[in-house]
């Protein structure tokens, strides 16, 4: 039996190679050099080379020869269990590499305003995990200036942003620009109409978005431009809301045409809104940081998505 090998030599050098360990666990659950050799597609001459390199780094033996046999000691026995988890440990983390760097891992933390996450979101989500379903989201759902410090804090991977913004400390990649509809009821007075402007409207009763807001204000100006000023009936603060109201016979509600879609079933139709009013939006990531391999990725998704929709459907007189 070899003695314990006792050298003053350092750290560096009492590193043991991974190599080594999965030969030696490969001895341990099959019990011979020649099974591990075949096992591993390595010749038994390389085996044996490696164990006694491990051996000499350890500092003590971890089999004894007998009749050409490898038999374990008492301290290769206590060893092993550790190096089983040291290799486990090892194959979940390059498991895990292979699966980031294959977009088939990973969690991507977004944000967005409420009617875009409800509205259009969840498709562009859909379609990313149909190509890579091990990939996980956390979607939140906040007002426009929050989900802009979100993004800009690096609480959130990306998220998407209504234009203008004033932000400095993001990067924006505009992904989509919609106009704006009238929806109401089928049997409203204003649905023969192809199109819509402020002067149709008149004092007809209207549903819009809350007060304060730059959508709001474009609102206003176009009434203004006519003289007038918009007869608000409700006042809500999302599509979806907007279009339940007016479905109930509360009025006409002027939306975005790209997050008003999904809501849109009879009795409801739509019809263009005069002068047209355009909304814009895009992906953006804080500019402290590049942003991850998975985020980017998203984000092609996005733009793939918006480039092969169906776009300028305000054009059309209903659904």
């Amino acid at each position: 039996m070899r003695k314990p090998v006792r050298s003053e030599v350092g750290q560096a050098d009492k590193e043991v190679s991974f190599r080594s360990l999965r030969v030696f666990a490969e001895i341990m659950h099959t019990g011979s050099a020649t099974a591990a050799a075949k096992q591993l597609s390595l010749s038994q001459p390389a085996v044996s080379k490696l164990i006694s390199q491990l051996e000499t780094k350890v500092g003590f033996d971890l089999f004894y020869r007998d009749r050409g046999k490898l038999v374990p000691t008492a301290d290769g026995t206590k060893l092993m269990q550790e190096v089983d988890l040291t290799l486990a440990s090892l194959d979940r983390f390059n498991s895990l590499v292979r699966d980031i760097a294959g977009y088939s891992a990973g969690t991507i933390r977004v944000v967005a305003p409420p009617s875009f996450a409800e509205g259009v979101l969840p498709d562009i989500v859909s379609r990313f995990r149909d190509r890579f379903p091990g990939v996980e989201f956390s979607i939140d759902s906040r007002s426009v200036g929050t989900a802009r410090s979100m993004i800009a804090m690096r609480y959130v991977d990306c998220g998407f942003v209504k234009l203008p913004t004033d932000e400095t400390d993001l990067e924006l990649d505009e992904i989509v620009t919609s106009g704006s509809l009238c929806v109401m009821r089928e049997d409203h007075p204003l649905a023969k109409y192809a199109s819509i402007s402020p002067n149709d409207i008149g004092l007809h009763p209207l549903i819009l978005l809350g007060a304060g807001g730059y959508w709001r204000a474009q609102v206003d100006a176009a009434f203004a431009s006519y003289g007038l000023k918009p007869v608000v009936a409700i006042e809500t603060h999302t599509h979806g809301s907007a279009c339940a109201l007016a479905g109930r016979g509360n009025g006409l509600a002027i939306l975005n045409d790209l997050l008003v879609r999904p809501y849109i079933q009879a009795p409801l139709v739509t019809r263009p809104f005069i002068p047209s009013i355009t909304h814009t939006y895009a992906f953006a990531v804080s500019n402290v940081a590049r942003p991850s391999r998975l985020t980017e990725e998203f984000k092609k998704e996005a733009l793939s998505f918006f480039l092969q929709r169906p776009q300028n459907s305000s054009s059309a007189e209903g659904k």
